[in-house]
C-alpha cells in the first residue's frame, strides 16, 4: 500500500521531514483512504499519525574526556597539537621572562645587593636575551662574585 502522499502531507502538516513521519500499522487502512489535509489534520489528531523524535547525539563520551580533563588527564606529548611558538608565542614567552629579570634586578639593587654599575651591566645583558630564567641570571650573578657582602 503506497502512503508516500499521506506521509508528504502528514510531513508538512507536522513540519518535520518525511522520514519522522510515523503511521500506526493498526490503522494503515484508515490513514490509506484520507487523501486531503483536513482528513491528515483529523487523522494526527487521533494518534495514527504521529512525528518520530528527533535523533540526538549522546554526549556521553564528551563528557567522560571533560570529567578526565579536570583531573589533569590527556594532557600528555600526543595530545598537543601546534608548535610549541603557537601554544605559547615567543613574544608573550619573552614578555613574561624580561619582566621576571627586570622586577629582580630592581629588586636587588634597592635592597643595595648589587651596585648600580652592576645593575646597568645585568640590565643590557638581560635586554640581550643572555638570560634564559631568573635561575640563569641569579647563577650567573653569583658564579661572577657580583652580589655585595
Amino acid at each position: 500500500m503506497d502512503l508516500s502522499t499521506q506521509k508528504r502531507l502528514a510531513a508538512d502538516i507536522l513540519k518535520v521531514g518525511v522520514n519522522r513521519v510515523w503511521i500506526d500499522p493498526d490503522r494503515v487502512d484508515e490513514v490509506a483512504r484520507a487523501i486531503t489535509r483536513e482528513s491528515i489534520k483529523k487523522l494526527i489528531k487521533e494518534g495514527a499519525i504521529k512525528a518520530k523524535q528527533k535523533k540526538g547525539i549522546s554526549r556521553y563520551r564528551a563528557r567522560k574526556i571533560a570529567m578526565q580533563k579536570k583531573k589533569g588527564r590527556r594532557r600528555g606529548k600526543g595530545s598537543i597539537k601546534g608548535a610549541k611558538g603557537a601554544r605559547m608565542p615567543k613574544k608573550r614567552a619573552w614578555i613574561s621572562r624580561i619582566r621576571a629579570l627586570r622586577r629582580t634586578l630592581k629588586e636587588l639593587r634597592d635592597k643595595r645587593k648589587i651596585s648600580t654599575k652592576t645593575y646597568r651591566k645585568i640590565y643590557r645583558m638581560a635586554k640581550g636575551g643572555m638570560f634564559r630564567s631568573k635561575a640563569h641570571m641569579n647563577a650567573y650573578i653569583k658564579e661572577h662574585g657580583l652580589l655585595r657582602r
